[in-house]
């Protein structure tokens, strides 16, 4: 322990987070206390951050989730590991490419006119002027980040590790490039991964159109149901199910096509739900994902009816050249014309993909030309590395989600038509030769690159280890890798946590890239409501940080983190914590006014409120780390929270002033205060961490609670004796206070009582100055009596209270005590007379009952003769009305 200066009492009445996070958060910095140390004998805890958007600025779910990351890193680091928490950020190729273009757009120009190369120009200039803001916004939450390690997927160390990843996938035949059905965004010309799609109830359409001839009855007719009129210009079949005895005729045969006029098949198929619409479906196979696969089944041609930007093109109709939702009113009006519309149904309710990035379009599913990666043999080393252990998932009820996903994965698409990201290491000889290139490797004279950038999800997915400069062999990647914890949110464990497994388990010989995936929830409103803009119940975090400070904001989200669970949070929870920093500050301040101090050895003889609070110390300190090596966040801060307000501060601090002013257990008490309080807050430092440095180095005098060691051998061994005296004092107190409360006595106002059944001193003391009694002068009458069974029995506390007793009041109170012993004695009764419990039930537990019915009666019999007792009027000591 550093050596202790004189105790410092010039601690400001409150704390304002304003005026110290800022300078306090650039010290630590300065001084490299985050810094890892690879040559450090110090065992590694490793964290890579989820890197968040360039583009994006912290908002409530980053301060959540980096917020849980840092307490385990500030934690491990006072453990004595070489901690690594490693920052940066994504390159967000769609994001920061609707950005850019959107600026482009109000010069006049596009990123089409301006071309690839001046584009990445205007791009990489927007990242340097705009760019990273929420790395400056981590500082102001206090994140213990290692910021010389600061990283960027699109770094020189990323791309090497891109380009090196890409070729070993080609040369392993596990990248391929295929025309198939994907997710496309008109507005963006580009392929959207799944993550990038979300599927909403939107009011459509159910229009019932009858193909061939007009006739019901003749055989060269058929209805068939769509909510998607326009792209019957690209049908190339219509099925029917099997089985379905409406259409078994009409197998085989061909049926013209209405508005186009080719002939296409009637077939029959396995995949069509005889009960939806007609039972008939028309099929196409270049728009519709259940199509494509019938089209491959059956060996269907697949024309594309529609460019990248969502306009018809290429069926020789009147409709081209409109767009798909004008082409979708112009095709249905024309099969109006023609009588073809035998029913419609408005609204349909159905579901339809929407891109989240292009302001919320409707995603067009397409036949297109694109870069996969051939996910099975990857995917199954993913689920195997849970199956058999080598990777934890927590909490483990969350399990079932990921082999739903790894065990049922499609082929990833990964490329982009894009010109921000990673370009695809792909070149095209004059002849068709492809050739796929590493890092070091230079194309021949001649030779094009694919246009085409890789999916952001490839490059994050190597974050784990590429961050730690693979593919070389670095001292960082040895020592580093795999990381300790990967804490992120369930709602993306399909998606980059399965990428990085599998990269991570392919490029790395079998590690894992993270021992546990330790998975937390989504922060909804103070409702449970998921926040939205437009629901207008989104939280600004960064408000949040300048109103109430970052240690308010920290404890509120981790006293809210139960695993794999949503949490609902409103500016409640955060004043709450805000009070409850205030408390610390305020206890803190009391015992460094005091003389509290860490210097002194506890006291050889303490008090019984001495070793309750040393004993519930150690209980604690125990239940935190367990608490917190399970993930098990709010628990552990709650518990924190109701040993810091409602043990130490509402009971010890108030137990300590008596015996501060007591020469024989003065000094003890301040070495019991600097103890608790140093084990406190080191214990609450992970969670709030710049007011418990103020505090500990005031306290203390020590450089930084940061790189002080975490509590270990802390109070003493829980004391049962003591304990029960503490809970009988807190009892007999509470009482007293419930008693003068109600009878309107207010605090300032001492009251002379006698206390009889107590039996130690040392607890009427201390009871006598919580409650704010005096002891008995020679005139003494008591008017009330509060009477308490505790432990040893009951306790009796008789009160001079003439002149301030309200009659009605304790008449009251009385009462209320009266009805809940007649209950107990109900209860009692109606089980002892019940011969078949009697006979059945333990021996022990029918003696139980037999005492508390004894216990029920003698509180009857003293509770009536109290209120017999009591004055017949209703005002003050009965003498009329108050």
């Amino acid at each position: 322990m550093t050596s202790t200066p004189a105790a410092r009492t010039d601690l400001p009445a409150q704390f304002v987070p304003g005026e110290v996070e800022a300078g306090l958060y650039e010290r630590w910095v300065e001084r490299g206390y985050f810094e890892a140390d690879p040559k450090s004998d110090r065992p590694p805890f490793s964290i890579v951050i989820p890197p968040p958007n360039v583009t994006g600025s912290l908002h409530i779910g980053h301060a959540f989730e980096h917020t849980l990351i840092d307490v385990l890193i500030r934690r491990r680091r006072m453990q004595g590991y070489d901690t690594l928490y490693l920052p940066g950020m994504d390159h967000a190729s769609i994001a920061v490419h609707a950005l850019v273009e959107k600026a482009l757009v109000a010069e006049g120009t596009s990123r089409r006119e301006l071309g690839r190369e001046a584009f990445l120009e205007r791009t990489w200039e927007w990242k340097a002027e705009h760019g990273g803001a929420i790395l400056s916004q981590m500082r102001r939450l206090g994140e213990s980040v290692d910021w010389t390690r600061e990283r960027f997927t699109m770094d020189e160390g990323s791309n090497r590790a891109v380009r090196t990843m890409f070729k070993r996938l080609f040369d392993d035949g596990l990248i391929y490039r295929a025309e198939r059905m994907v997710n496309w965004s008109p507005a963006l010309r580009s392929v959207l991964s799944d993550i990038e799609v979300e599927h909403k109830e939107v009011d459509g359409e159910l229009v019932s159109i009858r193909y061939g001839s007009l006739d019901e009855g003749d055989p060269d007719s058929i209805v068939v149901a769509t909510t998607r009129v326009e792209t019957m210009l690209g049908d190339t079949a219509v099925v029917v199910h099997p089985d379905d005895d409406r259409y078994r005729h009409l197998v085989g045969r061909e049926i013209e096509l209405p508005l186009v006029g080719r002939r296409i098949p009637i077939l029959a198929d396995d995949h069509v739900d005889p009960e939806f619409g007609t039972g008939a479906v028309k099929v196409t196979p270049a728009h519709d994902p259940n199509d494509f696969e019938i089209g491959r089944r059956h060996g269907l041609p697949m024309p594309s009816i529609m460019d990248e930007s969502g306009v018809i093109a290429g069926t020789g109709t009147e409709f081209d050249g409109m767009d798909r939702f004008e082409a979708r009113v112009a095709v249905r009006e024309a099969l109006r014309a023609q009588g073809r519309i035998v029913a419609e149904k408005r609204p349909y309710r159905h579901s339809v993909g929407h891109s989240s990035r292009a302001p919320y379009e409707p995603i067009e599913p397409r036949l297109s030309l694109q870069w996969f990666v051939k996910v099975t043999p990857l995917a199954k080393a993913a689920g195997d590395a849970v199956r058999e252990g080598r990777v934890v998932v927590h909490p483990k009820e969350l399990e079932p989600r990921w082999f739903a996903w790894v065990d049922n994965m499609y082929d990833w698409t990964i490329s982009r038509q894009l010109w921000w990201g990673h370009r695809i290491p792909v070149w095209y000889g004059p002849e068709g030769e492809i050739v796929c290139l590493g890092p070091d490797e230079e194309p021949p004279a001649g030779w094009t690159q694919d246009d085409d950038v890789l999916d952001t999800w490839f490059s994050s997915g190597l974050w784990p280890f590429s961050t730690l400069g693979w593919p070389d062999d670095t001292v960082d990647l040895r020592r580093y890798y795999p990381t300790s914890v990967l804490v992120t949110g369930y709602d993306i464990l399909f998606f980059w946590v399965a990428r990085m497994m599998m990269f991570g388990l392919y490029a790395m010989d079998g590690a894992p890239p993270f021992h546990t995936i330790a998975l937390h929830g989504m922060v909804r409103d103070e409702h449970g409501k998921k926040m939205s803009k437009s629901a207008g119940n989104t939280v600004d975090a960064l408000a949040w940080l300048d109103r109430f400070g970052a240690d308010a904001v920290r404890f509120a989200l981790a006293r809210g983190a139960n695993p794999g669970t949503d949490m609902p949070l409103g500016e409640d929870a955060v004043l709450a914590a805000r009070n409850f920093t205030t408390k610390l500050w305020n206890a803190t301040r009391f015992a460094l006014a005091n003389g509290a101090s860490t210097e002194p050895a506890l006291p050889a003889e303490p008090t019984d409120a001495d070793r309750w609070i040393l004993g519930r110390l150690r209980e604690v300190r125990g239940q935190v780390d367990a608490l917190l090596e399970d993930f098990q966040f709010a628990k552990a801060t709650e518990a924190l929270y109701h040993f810091t307000w409602g043990e130490f501060c509402d009971w010890y601090v108030e137990l300590a002033k008596p015996q501060l002013r007591d020469e024989a257990t003065a000094e003890g008490t301040r070495a019991v205060l600097g103890h608790v309080l140093d084990a406190l807050l080191k214990l609450l430092h992970p969670v709030a961490p710049f007011i418990t440095d103020t505090l500990w180095t005031a306290l203390t005098g020590g450089e930084s609670v940061v790189v002080a060691p975490w509590p270990v051998e802390v109070g003493l061994p829980v004391d049962t004796t003591a304990a029960t005296r503490i809970v009988d004092l807190q009892k007999l107190v509470t009482e007293v206070r419930r008693f003068r409360t109600e009878q309107g006595i207010p605090d300032s106002r001492r009251v002379a009582a006698r206390v009889a059944g107590l039996g130690v001193a040392a607890s009427e003391m201390a009871l006598r100055s919580l409650a704010r009694l005096d002891p008995p002068g020679e005139s003494f009458t008591p008017t009330a009596t509060v009477e308490v069974v505790l432990s040893g029995g009951p306790v009796h506390v008789e009160l001079d209270t003439s002149g301030a007793i309200d009659v009605s009041a304790e008449r009251a109170r009385l009462g209320r005590d009266l009805a809940a012993a007649q209950k107990e004695l109900d209860a009692a009764d109606k089980k002892l007379g019940n011969p078949k419990f009697v006979d059945k039930a333990p021996a022990a537990i029918v003696d139980g009952i037999r005492a508390r019915r004894e216990a029920a009666a003698a509180d009857i019999e003293r509770v009536s003769a109290r209120l017999a007792a009591l004055p017949s009027g209703t005002g003050p000591s009965g003498t009329g009305p108050s």
